[in-house]
């Protein structure tokens, strides 16, 4: 089967099963989003919902967060990994954000990727989320993903969000992204799954790959 023609199947498979993307972290505004996307790497977005309410009731807006002292944001966000370099990457950002941009999100890569603690991935989420411009954020699901069905490499989260604007009509991106992940979490986690019952892997995967993961399941064991 062509690249294309799997992509197709892969979209109508996804949007059978996830119709509505919500956004998984809770937020109510851009700049709320942004930094519970930053907090969000190597942590769960469980555990990010669970801190950012007291962390936004305090500093809802990057002047109020500005003020905070990074030691008191990290005791808020202590439960989230590596808190205390998010900390002061909020602290530093939201000055920022007051000093060269009137307290908004700049709607821009450029801008967005020179904040402290916001790489690519984090500005895509924002872009994609918050100001609706075609993106594709790639996360370690996605990474997975793609490499398990075929659609890339998977030699380095460039290479993937590359193959995958290449594959997938740029309408689609922002919702299929979230898909993605979704379906990654539920249905097709990285470790002791069975790609032959897998509703994707099961027909997009090559003999090649399910072998190898098979035989990476049971030396696991």
């Amino acid at each position: 089967m062509k690249r294309k023609e799997k992509a197709e199947k892969i979209v109508k498979i996804l949007e059978n099963y996830y119709p509505e993307t919500p956004i998984p972290l809770d937020h109510n505004s851009v700049f709320q989003l942004l930094i519970a996307v930053l907090m969000s790497a190597q942590t769960t977005d469980k555990k990010v919902n669970q801190v950012t309410p007291e962390l936004f009731e305090i500093a809802p807006n990057a002047k109020l967060m500005s003020q905070l002292d990074a030691e008191k944001i990290q005791s808020i966000i202590r439960e989230v990994g590596l808190a205390p370099t998010k900390a002061k990457n909020i602290k530093k950002l939201s000055e920022m954000l007051v000093e060269f941009h009137e307290g908004n999100v700049p709607n821009n890569f450029e801008d967005l990727e020179a904040l402290p603690g916001v790489g690519h991935k984090t500005a895509s989420v924002v872009m994609a989320q918050a100001f609706n411009v075609p993106a594709f954020p790639v996360d370690t699901h996605i990474h997975r993903l793609a490499a398990r069905w075929g659609l890339s490499n998977g030699s380095t989260v460039e290479r993937t969000e590359r193959d995958l604007k290449k594959t997938f009509p740029k309408e689609l991106w922002n919702k299929l992204h979230l898909q993605i992940i979704f379906f990654g979490r539920e249905y097709c986690p990285a470790r002791f799954h069975d790609l032959t019952k897998c509703p994707i892997c099961s027909w997009s995967a090559t003999k090649k790959r399910i072998k190898q993961e098979m035989k990476s399941t049971t030396n696991s064991k």
